[in-house]
């Protein structure tokens, strides 16, 4: 059995789950850019489409 002081040295020293932690913070960083894109591309498509019924709207 390691001892506590082998096992912090090994555990430290461990790169195998790193590689797991950064793709989990890669992933959520480009989720966020996605939402963030398309939140804004959502407002802009419903200002226009709002703009368009206005217009038929004061034509008819």
């Amino acid at each position: 059995m390691k001892s506590l002081k082998q096992f912090l040295v090994d555990f430290y020293h461990d790169e195998e789950g790193l590689t797991t932690v950064e793709y989990a913070v890669a992933g959520a960083l480009v989720a966020a850019a996605v939402v963030g894109a398309f939140s804004g591309l959502g407002n802009e498509v419903g200002n226009t489409i709002n703009g368009l019924k206005e217009n038929v709207k004061g034509n008819t």
